[in-house]
């Protein structure tokens, strides 16, 4: 099984993430990729719901063209079309050549979607002072 893990955090979690990666690495554990966003707003707006719906779709029925993609989610051929690129930019999925009339065809390299979302409720600089009392 292969297995994209995404965080989302702070730069320490991304420093964290980066060495988890190397001792990932050295352990030989294939079959997983990391992608960091530095936000939980990088990361709603790069993995929308209809995002994660097409990729699920995709991964579920291999599609050999875009336009077949965008049949099988029910949406707008050029809205899942920038959906593609976007999803190619960020690393999820590449497009590739060869799909039937020399379509370009969506691949989901993974199997599973693995999510951590670092989403701290207090200020670090605020963690030390005594909370204000009514």
């Amino acid at each position: 099984m292969t297995t994209l893990r995404i965080t989302v955090g702070d730069r320490e979690q991304l420093r964290e993430d980066a060495l988890q990666f190397v001792q990932d690495v050295e352990d030989d554990q294939k079959g997983k990729a990391t992608l960091q966003f530095g936000t939980s707003d990088d990361f709603v707006d790069g993995l929308t719901p209809l995002r994660l719906n097409l990729i699920r779709a995709i991964a579920e029925e291999a599609p050999e063209s875009m336009r077949e993609a965008a049949r099988l989610v029910e949406r707008d051929v050029s809205d899942v079309h920038s959906d593609l690129k976007q999803l190619e930019v960020l690393g999820i999925l590449p497009l590739e050549e060869g799909g039937p009339g020399g379509a370009i065809q969506p691949v989901v390299p993974f199997d599973r979607i693995e999510v951590h979302i670092d989403y701290p409720l207090i200020d670090d600089g605020d963690a030390d002072s005594a909370p204000a009392s009514a």
